[in-house]
């Protein structure tokens, strides 16, 4: 597994005050031509507004049309039943009313994030694609709005680069949040400039974004050509606006959102983050910043095979003085610490056993097990009123059992994490990629939420071919990108 591969899979997470909001705004009633109404859930992740959280999951080396490695991405409804293979859609560049076209090595699919952009109550689904060719310029990158609907996903909307000749791969990150605080949902987009974009609330499925707001990240761009690799919204204050979270090799740096747009607040740690998570973890009104460390020979971290580092918010934002470093060497989280892991490659929040505490999903797609060389594993560690530990931490790989599947090489078990509510009964479910199963193929896994944490009884399993993705000899590596906020 190449280097430049294991960057591509990795992407942030968020949960926070964006969908704290809306899930407990409840239904949303939307008019209807001649008079009608229906009510919408108003969730975030809700595409086709039945009430029930939906999963997107990215195959961004997917044929479409044609073209090898072009890219799609798969939605999964969500139901009384929680995640099935069953109910399913699949959208490429080639799909009615998406602008663009499938192209080869385009790699539609590669960031995903998602939220209520035209406020109309149905989830919508943003897309970047770094590596598509635009207008001659190669990898210039794209960025492209899926709306929601009661259909679900249908027809987008291109979010133009307003500085394509200042950097590449516009889209490579992606956050959606309401930076300005004035209650619409605004989406950052990154690339490797130290230029980040925040375009802002009032979209419209015909017009695009009401404005748009530039910000120059703390990135020497000569030195540090990869730019904003991670994003991550939060209100770390709690003052209203969401909080910029911008992660690159020169560090990671946190923004405090105002009306005027983001300024600088913080570095919460230096060195390349393998991804981002935010929420609330020990409830005190604040996010919390979860910064996934996956690259322990760069950062000269004391764990070998990774850790996260999780800054607590306050009224000042982050706080770097209050942290706290988990890794595989923590008392209460299963395994070993051992080199090249990619602990914290992957990380979501959300809460499994509903105790009203978020929790942390920690993904470590390197990890060996037995014999088997970069099979991956995926932790669940408990939030609670002292914030995250390793006490009850659970494990999870195709060995434990009741999970679909057995550990093989190259699997990346864990290449993407995702926590979501999507059988409505108050516990976030997990939800695991793995782009590597079956030699490139890729796989999804989802297991349900419970009072005691999560489970793998009942859990499900699908790969690429089920869900009909085409791959005629290439790797479509599905489940390399799962949506977040």
């Amino acid at each position: 597994m190449s280097p430049s591969r294991h960057k591509r899979s990795r992407r942030s997470t968020v949960l926070g005050a964006t969908v704290v909001a809306a899930a407990l705004a409840g239904g949303l009633l939307i008019t209807l031509p001649g008079g009608a109404s229906a009510a919408t859930s108003g969730l975030a992740d809700d595409f086709n507004g039945d009430g029930y959280r939906d999963l997107a999951t990215g195959a961004p080396g997917a044929v479409a049309n044609g073209q090898a490695k072009a890219g799609a991405v798969v939605v999964n409804y969500g139901s009384s039943s929680g995640i099935s293979a069953g109910r399913h859609k699949i959208t490429s560049q080639s799909s009615s009313g998406v602008p663009g076209a499938s192209e080869a090595s385009d790699r539609f699919g590669t960031e995903l994030a998602h939220g209520d952009l035209d406020d109309d109550g149905y989830g919508d689904l943003v897309v970047g694609t770094p590596l598509e060719d635009v207008s001659g310029d190669v990898d210039g990158g794209s960025v492209t709005i899926l709306w929601g609907g009661s259909s679900g996903l249908s027809g987008g909307t291109t979010i133009s680069d307003p500085n394509p000749s200042g950097h590449d791969r516009f889209g490579q990150s992606l956050a959606v949040g309401d930076f300005t605080g004035d209650g619409k949902t605004d989406l950052a987009v990154g690339s490797t400039g130290k230029d980040v974009w925040v375009f802002k609330g009032g979209f419209t499925q015909s017009g695009g974004e009401a404005g748009k707001l530039r910000f120059d990240a703390q990135i020497e761009s000569g030195a540090y050509p990869d730019g904003a690799v991670q994003l991550a919204a939060g209100d770390f204050d709690d003052d209203g606006a969401d909080d910029v979270v911008v992660g690159s090799s020169a560090g990671n740096f946190v923004y405090r959102g105002s009306s005027a747009g983001p300024t600088p607040q913080t570095e919460a740690g230096s060195g390349f983050a393998g991804a981002f998570a935010v929420a609330d973890f020990d409830r005190d009104g604040h996010d919390d910043l979860v910064v996934g460390n996956d690259f322990p020979d760069i950062l000269e971290s004391a764990a070998k095979g990774g850790s996260v580092t999780v800054f607590y918010g306050g009224a000042a934002g982050v706080d770097t003085a209050r942290s706290a470093v988990l890794s595989q060497d923590t008392e209460g989280v299963p395994g070993a610490d051992e080199y090249n892991d990619s602990f914290g490659g992957a990380l979501a929040a959300g809460d499994v056993d509903g105790d009203g505490y978020p929790d942390l999903a920690v993904g470590a797609n390197f990890e060996t097990i037995g014999s088997a060389a970069q099979v991956g594993n995926v932790w669940v560690v408990r939030g609670g009123p002292s914030g995250l530990t390793g006490t009850g931490a659970q494990s999870f790989n195709q060995g434990t059992p009741d999970v679909p599947g057995a550990n093989e090489s190259s699997d990346l078990f864990g290449d993407a994490v995702h926590l979501a509510d999507h059988d409505k009964d108050g516990r976030a479910d997990l939800s695991v990629g793995a782009g590597g199963e079956n030699s490139d193929d890729g796989a999804v896994w989802v297991l349900r939420g419970s009072t005691g944490g999560v489970t793998a009884t009942g859990s499900v399993s699908f790969g690429a071919t089920t869900v009909g993705i085409e791959k005629s000899g290439d790797d479509p590596m599905f489940g390399d990108s799962m949506s977040g906020l």
